[in-house]
C-alpha cells in the first residue's frame, strides 16, 4: 500500500482520491469489472509530477467548442469539452491535469459556471476544477457510490433530465453505468449535439456506436439496460455526437442514421427486432 497521501492519482484511470485518506491497494474505479488494474500492478502519481512531466492541450472544434487533453497521453486518455455559452461554460468531463496555461485559456472565455459528467471513469481531479472555477459540478445520483471523491461543490441531480441554460440540458440515458449521461446542446447542429462521454461509444472507423457494460473487457449490457437505454435515446433528437475516449471520435451531420443502424444490431442481437 502507498501511504504517500501526495500521490493519489491513478496512473491507469486518473482518478484522484482524498488527500488526507490513505490510499488503498487498488483503485475503487480500476477495481471493478468496466475497468481494469494495470498488469504490472496498481501505481499513483501526484499532480506535482503530473504537472512535470506533461502538459494540456486545447483544441477548437467550432465556434463554442474547444476538447481538452494530456499530452504525452496519461491513463485512459480521454479529452474533457470546454462549451462557450452566453449564460455561462460548461466543463463536459475531466482530465486528470489542470496547468496554469489551461486555467489562464479558460478564464480568457469567462470561467466555468459549471462541471458536469458523463460517468465515474472521467471523474478526475474534478473537486481541483470546481475549486479553482469556484462552481458546481453536477453528477447523476445514479452514480452516487462512486464518488470516492466528494467534494464541497458536488451537486447530485435526479430524474431523466436537467435543464442548465440557454438550450442546454444534462440528459440520463443509463447503460454504461448507472448514471450515466449525456449533455446535448440544441443549437451546437442543426438537430442538435450530444457530448456523449462514454455513454455511446463511437467506433474507430466513426460508421457505428456501441453501448456496452465494459468496453476494455468486451462485457456487453444485461438485455434489461439495454432496453432501458434504448428506450431513453430513441427520444433523443441529434444529428452531431462527440466522444471522449479520442481525439477525432466526432460524427458530424449523419450521427443520428449512425446511431439507428447502430441500434438496430442491437436489437436484432437482443431478439428485440
Amino acid at each position: 500500500m502507498n501511504t504517500n497521501n501526495s500521490h493519489t492519482i491513478c496512473t491507469t484511470c486518473g482518478t484522484q482520491l482524498p488527500h488526507d485518506e490513505k490510499v488503498p491497494a487498488l483503485c475503487p474505479i480500476c477495481n471493478d469489472d468496466r475497468q481494469f488494474i494495470s498488469l504490472q500492478g496498481q501505481s499513483w502519481t501526484s499532480e506535482e509530477e503530473l504537472k512535470n512531466g506533461h502538459r494540456a492541450k486545447i483544441s477548437q472544434v467550432n465556434e463554442r467548442l474547444y476538447t481538452l487533453t494530456v499530452k504525452p497521453d496519461f491513463a485512459i486518455g480521454q479529452r474533457a469539452f470546454l462549451l462557450l455559452s452566453t449564460e455561462g461554460n460548461i466543463l463536459w468531463d475531466c482530465i486528470p491535469l489542470l496547468d496554469e496555461e489551461t486555467i489562464a485559456f479558460i478564464r480568457s472565455k469567462g470561467g466555468l459556471k459549471a462541471i458536469a459528467f458523463s460517468h465515474p471513469h472521467f471523474y478526475s481531479n474534478m473537486n481541483t476544477w470546481a475549486a479553482e472555477f469556484n462552481c458546481p459540478v453536477y453528477i447523476h445520483e445514479g452514480d452516487r457510490s462512486w464518488i470516492f471523491n466528494h467534494g464541497p461543490h458536488v451537486q447530485l441531480w435526479r430524474g431523466g433530465e436537467k435543464y442548465l441554460w440557454n438550450d442546454i440540458s444534462l440528459v440520463h440515458v443509463g447503460g454504461h453505468f448507472p448514471g450515466s449521461s449525456m449533455l446535448r446542446i440544441a443549437s451546437l447542429s442543426t438537430s442538435g449535439t450530444m457530448l456523449c462521454g462514454d455513454s455511446l461509444y463511437i467506433s474507430r472507423s466513426l460508421r457505428h456506436t456501441a453501448v456496452m457494460f465494459s468496453y476494455p473487457n468486451q462485457i456487453p449490457l444485461l438485455k434489461d439496460d439495454f432496453i432501458a437505454f434504448y428506450e431513453k435515446c430513441s427520444k433523443l433528437k441529434f444529428d452531431t455526437l462527440y466522444g471522449a475516449t479520442f481525439e477525432g471520435q466526432d460524427l458530424e451531420g449523419n450521427a443520428y442514421e449512425i446511431f439507428t443502424h447502430s441500434i438496430n444490431r442491437y436489437k436484432s442481437i437482443y431478439g428485440l427486432a
